[in-house]
């Protein structure tokens, strides 16, 4: 299958000299949700911004939907949905007349039965007639996701499209994401929030100072950085780890009352049977084991700083 994005070699140098972004591979399959995540200047937004033609990249090759993105500029963008950071709207329209002047603007057929359909997906079809001004900082995002949608795109990109909202119109996003890719639309997504990553993701992508990291299934890479913990809770307080104790690298909490072991799940050996009978043996007594594995947050703050650190 031929993907719907392929991004080769896409750097973007800026004239003070500042690299946003380090030569970019990519391939986005049909269908699939991608997210990509990073911290604040990491490059998230000046990638999808050249992707959607609105930064000229210093060098490589951006293909949407089989048309070249910087040749066939108006080919590729049809194809595109792209829902900003920023809540710039037309603060005086009201919000029928915005999305349907934006389906206009790529030049498709008045059709309001689409346009109702997506309002009613969005729950702003009983604010169609609202100035956007009148509307709150939620529901204005929302009419940023209609107008994306307007020209029913077959790439749709969700530049932090949770910034600013509630968890309830958050999960309301989430939903609606599904519902586009079970339609056919693939997504890309940038965000903040871990969580919808893990929620929403086919695949991860992380980016940190203009470089990809890695691209990985969310699955695959939770298996593959993935680390478990383990917290024994001690009968009678420490007030240090013993030196017998030192191969374990423990974690001593809770005022001495709580021991935290992190170990590798995939590994042949976890420690664990080990560690438990040397606390048997120097008499450390113990009334409950807890294991629990990391969150995507977890990988993706650790692989971060891991590479930051080999960097300097």
């Amino acid at each position: 299958m031929q993907p719907i994005l392929s991004v080769r070699g896409v750097s973007k140098t800026y004239a003070s000299g500042h690299q946003a972004l380090k030569s970019v591979d990519l391939d986005i399959a049909p269908g699939e949700i991608f997210a990509l995540l990073g911290p604040n200047g990491a490059g998230k937004t000046t990638l999808i911004s050249t992707i959607c033609g609105l930064v000229t990249p210093s060098t490589g090759t951006i293909r949407v939907a089989g048309h070249d993105a910087l040749r066939d500029f108006r080919a590729a963008r049809r194809t595109i949905g792209l829902v900003p950071q920023e809540l710039s709207t037309d603060a005086f329209e009201t919000v029928l007349a915005t999305v349907r002047f934006s389906r206009g603007l790529f030049g498709y057929a008045r059709d309001d039965a689409y346009i109702e359909r997506v309002l009613r997906d969005l729950s702003l079809w009983e604010k169609r007639d609202a100035n956007i001004m009148e509307l709150s900082g939620g529901m204005k995002r929302r009419v940023l996701i209609a107008k994306a949608l307007a020209h029913e795109p077959r790439l749709l990109f969700l530049d932090e499209p949770s910034a600013g909202v509630d968890v309830s119109l958050r999960r309301d996003m989430w939903k609606l994401v599904h519902r586009l890719r079970e339609g056919g639309t693939t997504i890309i997504l940038t965000t903040h929030y871990i969580e919808e990553a893990e929620e929403m993701a086919d695949r991860v992508g992380v980016i940190n100072k203009g470089e990809l990291l890695l691209v990985e299934e969310k699955t695959a890479l939770m298996r593959k950085l993935g680390k478990r913990e383990m917290v024994i809770a001690l009968v009678e307080p420490m007030h240090s780890v013993p030196p017998d104790l030192s191969e374990w690298h423990l974690a001593l909490e809770d005022d001495g009352h709580k021991l935290r072991y992190v170990f590798d799940a995939q590994a042949e050996r976890t420690g664990i049977p080990s560690l438990l009978r040397k606390l048997a043996d120097m008499g450390i007594g113990f009334k409950d084991l807890d294991t629990s594995k990391s969150s995507l947050e977890d990988i993706f703050v650790d692989l971060v700083a891991d590479r930051s650190g080999a960097a300097a």
